[in-house]
C-alpha cells in the first residue's frame, strides 16, 4: 500500500503540469499549426530526408516504406523502374532501394538511369543472391546489395551508415548530397 501513494502522487503532479498547458482539446484533435512563440521549429528548417523505394510487391514496398519511414525519411514509393526513375528525377533523393526483378524495365537499368541523373544512395533489395547479380548491380551504379529476405534493423543500419560517409559530386546533377 505504501509504494502506490508515491506513485499517485506523481501521476497527481503531471496531470496538474498537463492541466496547467494553454491548449484545447480541439486544437490538440484538429488544428495541426503550432502555436506561436512555442520555440516549435518551422517546416523551411527542419531538413526532410527524402527515400524512393521502388518495389513491383506491394507487401515488400511497403515494408520498406515503413522501415525508412521509421528511420526519419519521407519516403516515396514506385511500383515499376520507369516509375522509379521519374520519381529520382523528380525529387532527387538521399535514397533509393531497387528490386532487381521488376516487369519492364529490370532494377540494374533503372540503376543507370538514376545514376545518370542523380547522386542518391542505390541499395538494390533483391531475392537474387548470386554473386555475378551483386556484382551487375554494382556495376550499374548501386552502393549496396541486399538480398531478400532482409533483416528491417540491419537495412536501416546499412542506410544510416552510408549517409555518415560523404557523398561525391555527381558530374550529371551537379550537386553534392550529405546526410
Amino acid at each position: 500500500m505504501r509504494a502506490a501513494r508515491p506513485i499517485r502522487r506523481r501521476i497527481r503532479r503531471t496531470w496538474h503540469a498537463w492541466s496547467r498547458l494553454p491548449v484545447s482539446w480541439d486544437s490538440i484533435t484538429h488544428d495541426t499549426t503550432p502555436p506561436p512563440g512555442r520555440g516549435v521549429l518551422e517546416d523551411e528548417y527542419v531538413e526532410k530526408r527524402v527515400a524512393v523505394v521502388v518495389e513491383d510487391d506491394a507487401d515488400i514496398r511497403s515494408l520498406l516504406a515503413e522501415v525508412l519511414g521509421g528511420g526519419g525519411f519521407v519516403v516515396h514509393a514506385a511500383s515499376s523502374g520507369e516509375e522509379g526513375v521519374a520519381l529520382c528525377e523528380e525529387l532527387d533523393p538521399v535514397v533509393t532501394t531497387l528490386d532487381v526483378s521488376m516487369p519492364g524495365m529490370d532494377g540494374f537499368e533503372a540503376a543507370r538511369r538514376i545514376r545518370a541523373v542523380s547522386s542518391t544512395y542505390i541499395i538494390m533489395v533483391s531475392a537474387r543472391s548470386e554473386q555475378i547479380d551483386a556484382l551487375r548491380g554494382m556495376r550499374a551504379g548501386a552502393d549496396d546489395y541486399v538480398t531478400k529476405p532482409f533483416r528491417p534493423r540491419e537495412l536501416r543500419a546499412r542506410i544510416e551508415a552510408m549517409l555518415q560517409r560523404p557523398r561525391v559530386t555527381d558530374e550529371a546533377s551537379g550537386r553534392s548530397q550529405t546526410a
